[in-house]
This record gives structure tokens, C-alpha cells and sequence, in this order.
């Protein structure tokens, strides 16, 4: 449950939810790199993605279901947007896993999901990020309602590949700072933004269940591996991960609309600082 409050607080603001979990994890004595635990924060990614659902589903009908041609535009650019995310994701993922890891056996980038510092400079990357494209943005371009084009959608896919393999790199913070700077509105990149998270994450989960069983299969565990605990679990942090999340999403819309994005930039680059900290101190 805490664990759940804290994702679905953090996920949809642009602080990278996996760090503030995996940090939450750590000080509560977990280990953020194994199967049952990546596959617990994926499920609470999949309760605050509902949360999404629910919340822009009206500006969404709107946006891209108010005609056919609509539809079709945005059909085109979120496909394109996906699949530049998915093949510089794997990408990344393989180059780290044969040159970080040298190939070992059973290396996976999941390993790295614990590394303090890692987090750390990711999260000053996003900070950074998100605090130029606050600052540089200009206001009066929301009132030209700037239609999401190709360019805008090739540069925030490749944007969230390079968020997939780093936690603390913010997925929502990069994604809109990247579609403010290449000229889309507000309104319009934060809703393209979150399309794209409901999207990737059911191919995730799915990747974690399968990740999960494999380990299992691989100590001879009999047993799907998901066990009656784990199910509880996760099903707790679905709900509370859900309610946390539609509240985040409001203040996320608020601080937007009112010119105040730049402030989730500073508080990235001073959680970055405590992260550093808990990082020489052993955590």
C-alpha cells in the first residue's frame, strides 16, 4: 500500500515514480531487481495507467475520435511513436547488457534498476530537461492549438526509448518537455504523452510476468510463480495505486496549464542530490 500511494503519486507527475519507489523499497529493506518486485511496479504502473484512462478519456474523444481524418493522424503518430521507443529501447537494452554486463550469464538490465547512482544522474538529466523547457516555452502558443505532427512524434518516441532502460528518468517529464520544445502545446503533449504510457504499458506487464515465470522455471520452483501473496499484493497496490494517481494527474494538469512546469525540474535535480546522498551512504 505505501508503495502503491508512492507510484501513483509520482508516476503521473514528471519526478520518475520508479525512483521514488525503488528509494522506498531500499530504505524498507526490498530488493528492487528481482522478478516479483519489477513485476510489483509494473502492475502499480498499470493502476495509475487506468487512472489516466479515466482522466483524459473526455479530452481524448475530443482530441482524437472526433472524425475519422483525426483519428487516423493520431493512429499513424502514436504507432510511430511506439515503435521508435521500441527499437531504441531494445537497442539501448542489448548494447547495455553485451558491453556492461560482457554477455554473462542471466544478465539482465533489470539489474541496474538498484543502482543509486544511475538514478541519480538520471533523475539530474530529467530535471535538467524539464527546467529548459519550462523556462524556454512560450505561453501564447496554446492558443494556437498546434496539431501534434511527425516530427513532433519521431523526436518524443526516440525521447521515451531512451527513459525505458533508466529509472529516474522521468517517462511523462521527458516525453511533454520534449514535445514543448519541438512547439506542441501544453494541453496537446501532455495528452499525447500519457496516450503513448497507456499504450507501452501492457506489453511491460506482459514482459514481467514472463520474466517472472522464466526465474521461477530456472530454480525448478513448481508453480506458476505467482503466488496467492503476490496476487494479494499486487491487486492492493493496482487500487491504491489508481486513487493516488487520478489526484497527481490534477495537479500535473494545474501546474501545466498555470506555467509552473519548471518546478517538477527543480525538485528532480534536488531528488537527485538525496539520491546521491543515500547512494555514499550505502543504501
Amino acid at each position: 500500500m505505501i508503495l502503491a500511494v508512492i507510484q501513483g503519486l509520482t508516476e503521473l507527475l514528471p519526478v520518475s515514480s520508479s525512483a521514488h519507489v525503488i528509494i522506498a523499497e531500499k530504505l524498507i529493506g526490498l530488493d528492487p531487481t528481482t522478478p516479483e518486485m519489477t513485476l510489483l511496479l509494473v502492475t502499480l504502473h498499470t493502476g495509475t495507467m487506468l487512472a489516466v484512462i479515466v482522466y483524459f478519456w473526455r479530452s481524448w474523444r475530443r482530441a482524437y475520435f472526433s472524425s475519422w481524418d483525426d483519428t487516423w493522424h493520431y493512429v499513424k503518430l502514436l504507432f510511430l511513436s511506439t515503435v521508435l521507443t521500441g527499437i531504441t529501447g531494445i537497442a539501448i537494452k542489448t548494447i547495455i547488457e553485451r558491453y556492461a554486463f560482457h554477455n554473462a550469464p542471466k544478465a539482465e538490465i533489470e539489474l541496474l534498476f538498484g543502482n543509486l547512482f544511475l538514478i541519480g544522474v538520471a533523475l539530474a538529466a530529467a530535471g535538467i530537461l524539464i527546467v529548459l523547457s519550462g523556462l524556454r516555452y512560450h505561453r501564447g502558443i496554446d492558443d494556437q492549438e498546434i496539431t501534434v505532427k511527425t516530427n513532433h512524434a519521431v523526436w518524443i518516441g526516440l525521447v521515451q526509448g531512451l527513459c525505458l532502460p533508466f529509472r529516474g528518468f522521468s517517462r511523462s517529464g521527458a516525453t511533454i518537455s520534449c514535445g514543448l520544445l519541438t512547439g506542441v502545446s501544453k494541453k496537446l503533449a501532455e495528452e499525447f504523452s500519457f496516450a503513448l504510457a497507456v499504450i507501452l504499458t501492457p506489453p511491460v506487464v506482459l514482459r514481467e510476468i514472463m520474466r517472472l515465470i522464466q526465474s521461477h522455471k530456472s530454480l525448478s520452483t513448481t508453480g506458476p510463480g505467482l503466488s496467492l501473496n503476490l496476487f494479494i499484493n499486487i491487486m492492493l497496490g493496482f487500487v491504491f495505486s489508481f486513487i493516488a494517481g487520478l489526484f497527481a494527474l490534477r495537479w500535473l494538469s494545474r501546474w501545466l496549464e498555470r506555467g509552473r512546469w519548471h518546478y517538477f525540474g527543480y525538485y528532480c535535480l534536488f531528488a537527485s542530490v538525496i539520491v546521491m546522498i543515500l547512494y555514499l551512504m550505502g543504501y
